[in-house]
Order: C-alpha cells, then structure tokens, then sequence
C-alpha cells in the first residue's frame, strides 16, 4: 500500500501528511467540555494508534481538550518518534489563568506553565510546534512571540505558530514572527482560501482546521448553515460518485498551499475512510474549478 501524501509545513520543513488527527474529540464528557462524548480508556487507546498505524503522522491538541493530552502520553508516547505533536497555548494552566473562565491568557507565566504541562501530560521532552489558541493583542504579542522562542531555546518546542483568522491573519504573516498558521478553511468556508496562499508564498506552514465542513451533515457538530451552503450550490450534483466527506476533504487538500488538515474523530473506521479518501489524492483539476464555479454562484467565495 502506498504512502499517505506528504507535503512540507514551510519553513518548519517538516514532512507530514496531508491527512492529520485532530484530538480534540478526545476531551471527554466533563461538564465543563462543550459538546464532549464519552469513551473508554481502551477506545482511546485504539484510536491513537489506529492513527499511527495507518502512516498519520501529524497530531494536534490542546491544553483546553479535556483529557485529550493525557490520552496521547499515556497510549502512545512510546510511539513519539512516528508523529509530529502540535499542541497550543495561552489556554488556562496557571491559577490566575483558571480564575478567567473560558478566555486565553497569553502571559509568560501562563505561557510557560502551560508548555510544561503539555509536555508532562504528553510525556515527551519537546513539542514539535506550540500554537497560540488566540491570537494575543498587540500589547501582549511581543513578550508572548518572546517566551516562545524562550522555549525554543530551552529545546521545549520547535516551531512557533497560531491558531487566527481574518481580519488579523494578513499582519501575523507579515510579521514573519510564525513558523505555522492554523486556519479554518473547506469548500463550505472559502473566506481564508487567498490568505492560506499568503502565508504559504512567505514560508509559513498551513495547517487546516474545519476542512471537512466541521463534521457529516446530520450528525455530531456539524453547522446546518454549512450544509445549507452546499444544496445552495448543488453540489450533490457534481459528487460523481463520492461521498460529500470525500468530496470535501478532497477539495481541501487541492488547495495547492494547503499542507495538512486536522480531522478528528473517536471512530477508528472512520480513520480507515478518511485514509481511503486521501489516497485518491486532490480533486481532478476540471472537477475542482467546476466546484468553485458551483460554489461561487452561491456566493460561497474567497474574502
């Protein structure tokens, strides 16, 4: 069987795949996780290593995901060497943090204390990229980007990166502050589809979140509004065979500048599909300008 598709994160130059976990399905149920599910100890373990098992190579958490950290150090850090570890910051860690319920601090002593705790929770010496959950305010932004590369040269993280949208994205890139950017971006949200190219043509990675439409229509968390979109756009019409979730992870990764998006489930079949889907690689060329034609007439455009 070949290997999964493999692009270069920017300047990182880290080869990862296409097709990366997203964890955040592993926060579990505690009452104070949005829209959380149960599971056991065993289907964690199952699904992180069904993961790494089928060549997935690029894993992103967060401190802010429930138990998902402590499920990745407890089930598959032995494994540390086959995947790359994405995980965030400025979320709560220290006391003064936790007073700020449900807001991201992105101070140096929350910063610091929250890295640490990443790497405990995740039993591994380094993470390979640490991304700010919410872009810092510009009064913050300095000494935050400077307790980064702090860490950066305690070997704590690799390479620096946030987690941003539009209308700050054009200025971070400019900045030339960030190894990586994580984004949300699908055939159902085209507004960051220009800004993913700029920040690839300055050398940052992309990583994509939401690229599958944040879930199958009809279940989960999936955004009628999306879906809404996609029968705007008749898009059903244009499928020739596949399902919407090929379709659509498909599209994302034609974006020529798109270089892994994060997928997450706790379901190790649908893993095994959304491989199967990678394999077939970006959509046929004629079919991915006729999905934007379809999807620009619906007015689902880039911003």
């Amino acid at each position: 069987m070949p290997d999964l598709i493999k692009r270069t994160l920017g300047r990182t130059k880290l080869n990862v795949t296409a097709l990366g976990y997203g964890a955040m399905e592993l926060r579990g149920s505690n009452a104070s996780i949005r829209n959380g599910k149960s599971f056991t100890d065993e289907e964690a373990k199952k699904v992180l290593n069904t993961v790494l098992d089928v060549g997935i190579n690029f894993i992103d958490t967060s401190i802010d995901y429930g138990m998902s950290e402590e499920m990745i150090g407890k089930h598959i850090a032995h494994r540390r060497s086959e995947y790359f570890l994405a995980s965030k910051c400025g979320c709560a860690a220290t006391p003064e943090a936790l007073l700020v319920s449900g807001q991201h601090i992105n101070k140096r002593e929350n910063i610091v204390a929250g890295v640490n705790q990443s790497l405990k929770r995740m039993k591994t010496d380094y993470l390979d990229l640490v991304q700010f959950h919410r872009t810092p305010s510009p009064q913050d932004m300095p000494d935050a980007v400077q307790t980064l590369h702090d860490l950066h040269r305690e070997g704590k993280v690799r390479f620096i990166g946030s987690s941003s949208t539009l209308p700050e994205l054009p200025d971070l890139i400019k900045s030339g502050s960030f190894d990586a950017f994580q984004i949300p971006y699908s055939a159902l949200e085209r507004e960051h589809e220009t800004v993913i190219a700029q920040a690839a043509k300055a050398g940052a990675g992309t990583v994509i979140r939401g690229g599958v439409a944040r879930g199958e229509r009809g279940r989960g968390n999936a955004d009628p509004n999306r879906w809404m979109a996609w029968d705007k756009a008749r898009m059903n019409e244009i499928l020739d065979g596949m399902s919407q979730f090929e379709f659509l992870l498909r599209f994302t990764i034609s974006h020529p500048d798109v270089h892994t998006t994060i997928v997450g489930t706790i379901n190790p079949d649908h893993i095994l599909s959304n491989v199967a889907a990678l394999r077939k690689g970006p959509l046929p060329p004629n079919l991915y300008a006729e999905a934007k034609k379809h999807l620009a007439a619906a007015g689902a455009v880039p911003a």
